[in-house]
């Protein structure tokens, strides 16, 4: 079994080199996610899909067989969210720090606009939905 110190190790590098390649491929690039975004270069749409066949691939290879099971109430909703502020800010919560390393400092307001919607989808949760205490995220 791995120690706690190998685990942590293997996901630092693996993180700082998803961020590398991420950064590199230009997911950190507004005006490059809003040619994705209006179809106007499918460059980065077909990176998505590239790494969703890769995932397929290795689950298939791992026999990775668990099915969700019933469809979360929050994931519908969540979803158009998360879609709607991406397509406004450029990013998704991961992808403001890479440019936030780059040196856009725009994507500062992206990480205050995740870190405000956690707390109000908290707020909204625990007074009006009551769903699990995971499913707003951070």
């Amino acid at each position: 079994m791995a120690t706690r110190g190998a685990v942590l190790g293997a996901n630092i590098v693996g993180g700082l080199t998803l961020g590398f390649v991420v950064f590199n491929i230009g997911f950190g690039d507004y005006s490059e996610l809003n040619r994705m975004f209006t179809f106007q270069d499918l460059r980065m749409l077909f990176s998505f899909a590239g790494a969703v066949g890769i995932i397929v691939v290795m689950f298939a290879l791992l026999r990775v067989r668990k099915t969700p099971g019933r469809i979360h109430a929050g994931v519908v909703p969540g979803a158009i969210l998360f879609g709607i502020g991406w397509a406004i800010s450029g990013g998704c919560p991961a992808i403001p720090i890479i440019q936030l390393a780059g040196g856009y400092l725009p994507a500062l307001i992206t990480i205050v606009g995740v870190v405000v919607g956690v707390r109000l989808c908290r707020w909204a949760n625990g007074k009006y939905f009551h769903l699990d205490r995971g499913s707003c995220g951070l």
